[in-house]
């Protein structure tokens, strides 16, 4: 088997697992393969020092990365069609002791699911369908790194664009699935296209909706603001653990609280929850087959209306019945969540 044919029964055994990574760790032996499922990683397997590199180097080759850099991180993309079905492939390098490290984000191309779907409680939908359908303002997103903030964003894109015909923008670092409709816009620092500078051609091309993938600098957050002041609908990602959390990272990033509070229609924070099994009678076995097609269901924080006005006026909320704790609360109470969710910590746990 060549290197090639090496990496794509790698990525396709990946997503037959429902891994959402792929990592490759060099060591002393050589290098390991771990692959990230239901937020928990498992060894894979272990290539020799030779095979790890050949097929470190096709991947940044295939991908476009610069090859002969090994001294600074490198982030592409790659598309990989197995069956008829094409798997997005987002491609992270990171320098280290002995090989790069290389981490694979999976994106098996799906139509976009319906809002009620993602959730472990449906009604969780209602709140995000009003917000996207809102005329202008700002709508952030919120969560960890794979907390399911890109599938949530694509849904809502969806359900707006099924009701309208309107010129949806994306801005992306990177694109990381392409979908029909959308105009999808690429960052390339190389090239100068920052998400501050892509955002200001972006205005000029007589946009509805803008999506930004990710709110990072003071820079970005000012234009996303005036660009909501100005009739525009934005929905961004931002890293922040709480849906207040979000505001006031927002106003850290030197956004002015009044403006904020004019623009900002709703916050929401995000996690994946591991679902109860009915058939395991537990946490779901790896290769169960009787569960149902998602093992994980998002929980989410909405603020929004008066809950979200009060968060300008009060520095802490109080937890209440929708923060994502009580969402796990009431989640292990109806029988849906297995208990041992609340002490997890880490990437697979809601904390």
């Amino acid at each position: 088997m060549d290197i090639s044919q090496k990496l794509q029964k790698m990525i396709i055994d990946a997503v037959r697992m429902k891994a959402s990574d792929i990592h490759l760790l060099p060591d002393a032996s050589g290098v390991l393969v771990r692959c990230r499922i239901d937020g928990v990683l498992h060894r894979a397997e272990r290539l020799t020092e030779q095979k790890g590199s050949r097929l470190i180097s096709h991947l940044k080759f295939i991908s476009g990365m610069d090859i002969s850099e090994r001294r600074r991180p490198q982030n592409k993309r790659l598309e990989i069609t197995s069956g008829g079905t094409t798997i997005y492939v987002r491609v992270s390098t990171f320098p280290g002791a002995y090989l790069e490290t290389v981490v694979l984000r999976l994106f098996p191309y799906s139509p976009s699911r319906a809002l009620r779907e993602l959730f472990l409680f449906p009604g969780q939908a209602a709140p995000l369908q009003k917000l996207i359908h809102s005329p202008h303002g700002l709508v952030l997103l919120c969560g960890p790194t794979g907390a399911g903030k890109t599938t949530t964003i694509y849904s809502m894109l969806h359900e707006r664009a099924r009701h309208r015909e309107e010129n949806i923008m994306t801005l992306e670092d990177p694109v990381e699935c392409r979908e029909d409709g959308l105009l999808q816009m690429e960052i390339n620092e190389k090239a100068g296209v920052t998400y501050a500078a892509g955002l200001r051609s972006l205005l000029r091309h007589d946009p509805d909706l803008i999506m930004i993938g990710e709110i990072r600098d003071e820079e970005t957050a000012a234009i996303a603001v005036r660009a909501a002041m100005s009739g525009h609908l934005v929905l961004s990602s931002l890293h922040s653990a709480t849906a207040a959390g979000a505001v006031r990272r927002m106003m850290d990033l030197g956004i002015d609280k009044d403006d904020l509070r004019e623009v900002l229609r709703g916050s929401c924070a995000q996690r994946l929850i591991e679902v109860q099994c009915m058939r395991c009678g537990g946490r779901c076995g790896r290769y169960c087959t009787g569960h149902t097609e998602s093992r994980r269901k998002a929980v989410c924080e909405i603020l929004m209306d008066e809950r979200l006005e009060q968060v300008f006026s009060e520095p802490v909320i109080q937890e209440w019945p929708g923060s994502i704790s009580g969402q796990v609360r009431r989640g292990i109470a109806l029988g849906y969540i297995p208990g041992s969710v609340w002490e997890l910590t880490g990437k697979g746990a809601w904390q």
